[in-house]
């Protein structure tokens, strides 16, 4: 798995590309999280749109991200969620914890 970081007006959007399964790619997205939190930056936008598959793992890494950053104020939402990711957050009841969006312009404004 692969990432990369950017910013859009004030909200962090990290692009993840290839699966997202855990191992040393757990650690990695952990600690990116905690570093833009010690920086200031709350506002995070995972955008899964070259994600192909994604394990009960890497839901958890997911789910991780998204409570460390609601403890310190601040908010995880999911950009370009493939069909496929979008049933196993269905099925884990996770849609109903994280927003979803196909637009990118939608989900840097739903900050606001």
């Amino acid at each position: 798995m692969k990432f990369k970081m950017r910013q859009s007006s004030g909200v962090t959007i990290l692009d993840i590309s290839g699966k997202l399964m855990g191992g040393a790619d757990a650690d990695h997205f952990r600690d990116m999280i905690h570093c833009l939190i010690e920086d200031g930056e709350t506002k995070v936008i995972v955008n899964l749109a070259d994600v192909k598959w994604v394990n009960s793992t890497g839901v958890g890494i997911l789910i991780t991200g998204y409570t460390t950053l609601r403890k310190n104020k601040g908010d995880l939402k999911l950009l370009n969620v493939s069909n496929k990711i979008r049933s196993v957050l269905y099925v884990t009841k996770l849609n109903l914890i994280f927003e979803c969006y196909d637009n990118e312009n939608e989900a840097v404004n739903s900050f606001s």
